[in-house]
């Protein structure tokens, strides 16, 4: 029995003009998700990862082709739509954390269920059964400057879960981590995984890979193959060697 698709790409492209210059971020592009997977989208910076990243979490609009979740085509929602779609089905890690520092780690978890109305006493207790899970039972009322980055990034999984989200979209997860701190986020992300949930990470470290079961190597806004991109990574890496020698 196949795995179902969550999400499906079809000649997506996105497009930027600055001054005379038209950008094509992404250029084209036919993908499958299926549900339940780990997919680990690669990319050197300018790679077109990120802009992908916020197509399928609905916070920017393709310029041609088609994008579908779960059934339903994003480019054809409204706003309004929009926004509950971001609310219902997608939890965002981002790699700055994006908390709020006037905010405790548990106020900032419970935070985004303001908005779907949830009641105090129950985002009270969901927000501390989900900061027990990530492992920081005992950090509920710490700011984020009392944290350490490790510990800011596992606040930011725990917020991306409150809306209970069947898609979890990562924007470089390990980005402003050190390596054991990531490596952490990674074993995090996976479990989350294995109890089902679709996991997305758009980045540039090869540990990631360890954890997919899906691996997407793009370049100037195409997917290409491994082979293809690891020429590309080396021989950009050689460019800079000489550039900037020791």
């Amino acid at each position: 029995m196949s795995t179902p698709t969550l999400i499906e790409i079809r000649q997506l492209s996105k497009v930027f003009h600055m001054g005379s210059q038209t950008i094509r971020a992404v250029d084209n592009l036919d993908l499958d998700i299926p549900a339940g997977s780990f997919t680990v989208i690669m990319g050197p910076s300018g790679s077109g990862k990120s802009t992908l990243l916020y197509l399928l979490g609905g916070l920017d609009q393709p310029t041609s082709g088609s994008l579908k979740v779960d059934g339903r085509l994003l480019e054809k929602m409204d706003e309004n739509q929009l926004a509950l779609y971001r609310r219902d089905k997608v939890g965002f890690i981002f790699q700055s954390f994006n908390l709020i520092a006037s905010m405790e780690a548990l106020e900032n978890v419970a935070f985004p269920m303001r908005f779907a109305g949830i009641p105090a006493h129950t985002r009270h207790a969901r927000s501390t059964t989900l900061m027990q899970q990530v492992g920081l039972g005992k950090r509920l009322h710490h700011r984020p400057t009392e944290l350490s980055g490790g510990q800011q990034q596992r606040v930011a999984v725990a917020r991306a879960l409150v809306n209970d989200p069947a898609l979890i979209l990562a924007d470089e997860p390990t980005g402003n981590l050190d390596s054991s701190s990531g490596l952490g986020i990674l074993k995090l992300l996976a479990r989350l995984q294995q109890e089902g949930r679709t996991i997305v990470v758009v980045t540039h470290d090869p540990r990631t890979l360890h954890f997919a079961s899906q691996a997407v190597y793009l370049l100037d806004g195409h997917a290409v193959r491994e082979a293809d991109y690891q020429a590309a990574i080396n021989l950009s890496e050689l460019e800079q060697d000489e550039e900037y020698p020791e």
